[in-house]
């Protein structure tokens, strides 16, 4: 058999070292993060914040024409050959229409209920940088004292909410006088909480947890100055929650791309808060049959707390960076998030696994060292048979009466 079948990096590679954490950088730079608002098309102040945190780790980066933050981290090899992808922006929340009363009609920026809108707490932008306000989602029925049990039977839905300004206004015109307009942004205020047993409950830790934890790989690496096996790219992307993260900015050569996202805790999943999940498949179909295993083994090697998971209404930035035609292998690791796109809650003990996981998977050699250097190859060199076997079923030699 060639030798670009074997699986395992060769022997000449160093092993991967399993790195320490700093977890008081993780939790501090996730609490930063989440005090940024950073709705799908207003990301522009959260992305000067990760510039500088990778700037202070001494990565050389861009951005795109659109605002993706792209970052190298020198490997032995000549070109980049793999990424790491996840996306600072978050659902929110954009002004429909001014109602006569001066309460506003919003539609959600982002796949999100609006039944976990219902009592948040926001932030209006207008046009006007001087001009910004504070503001609460409320049920159009939300008093019990007028209203009684009506307040229990209305439905569910953006029709039935609106933003309820804390200004002194009464009608449209009153609210059209503070340079309120349609298209606004308003934001989802995060109000994350750390608690004494090391839960962070927020918003939006979907995706700015995952963040925070490359970051701190990112940290962990630097601090360490361990060779890495292969050059990669971290990549910030800024529309992931309305479809289009990674459509751009990906060098060329990926022959790997890993997307950190949640992982999603509820009924019938296999993900917990704890843990750092590797998904297997999610809405747009299955993830990397080998690089996915390959993670897993890498967490298994080094003893970290990781489990499989499969999602069904679900994507991640790996989906538009291969629809978008990237010729790589995909896989997908996330930490354990409960209540996702909702009353959103994680453990940092899942935040440092994922990071630990990146660490040595950052530090390790490709998949297939030879193989995936290129981005084709002979069907005699393509390592299918030895690691992904499929013996053909037995012919049936059922006989069947006259």
């Amino acid at each position: 058999m060639n030798a670009r079948t074997n699986a395992q990096p060769p022997a000449t590679t160093p092993r991967e070292v399993d790195l320490p954490v700093d977890v008081e950088y993780l939790t501090s730079t996730l609490m930063e993060l989440l005090r940024i608002p950073s709705p799908s098309g207003r990301t522009d102040a959260v992305m000067q914040v990760v510039g500088t945190h990778v700037d202070a780790l001494g990565l050389s980066f861009d951005l795109t024409r659109r605002g993706i933050l792209r970052a190298t981290l020198p490997g032995a090899t000549d070109a980049v050959k793999r990424a790491v992808v996840v996306h600072a922006d978050t659902i929110g929340l954009m002004v429909k229409q001014v109602k006569d009363s001066g309460r506003l009609e919003v539609v959600p920026v982002g796949s999100h209920s609006a039944r976990f809108a219902e009592g948040a707490h926001v932030t209006v932008f207008t046009d006007d940088f001087d001009r910004v306000y504070t503001g609460t989602v409320l049920p159009l029925k939300s008093s019990g004292h007028t209203f009684g049990d009506e307040i229990d039977t209305q439905g569910v839905g953006w029709d039935q909410v609106e933003v309820r300004i804390d200004e002194p206004v009464e009608s449209a015109r009153d609210v059209a006088a503070l340079g309120v307009e349609v298209g606004d942004f308003v934001a989802l205020d995060a109000a994350p909480q750390l608690t004494r047993g090391g839960y962070v409950k927020s918003r939006h830790l979907d995706d700015k947890a995952g963040l925070a934890a490359c970051l701190a790989a990112l940290k962990a690496l630097h601090d360490a100055d361990v060779p890495l096996a292969v050059t990669a790219q971290f990549l910030v992307t800024i529309g992931e929650e309305v479809g289009f993260g990674a459509t751009h900015g990906l060098a060329p050569d990926v022959a790997e791309l890993v997307a950190v996202d949640n992982a999603v805790v509820a009924a019938g999943q296999n993900s917990r808060e704890e843990l750092v999940s590797i998904g297997m498949l999610d809405m747009t179909g299955p993830f990397d049959y080998h690089l996915s295993r390959r993670l897993h083994s890498l967490a298994r090697a080094h003893g970290i707390p990781a489990v499989r998971d499969v999602y069904r209404h679900y994507r991640s930035d790996a989906a538009p960076a291969l629809e978008a035609g990237i010729e790589a292998r995909h896989a997908l690791l996330g930490f354990g998030l409960d209540s996702s796109h909702g009353h959103e809650r994680a453990h940092v003990d899942g935040l440092v696994a994922l990071a630990r996981l990146l660490v040595v998977y950052l530090q390790s050699g490709l998949t297939f060292d030879d193989w995936d250097q290129a981005e084709a190859g002979p069907l005699a060199d393509f390592p299918s048979t030895s690691v992904q076997p499929a013996e053909p079923e037995p012919v049936d030699r059922t006989v069947l009466p006259d």
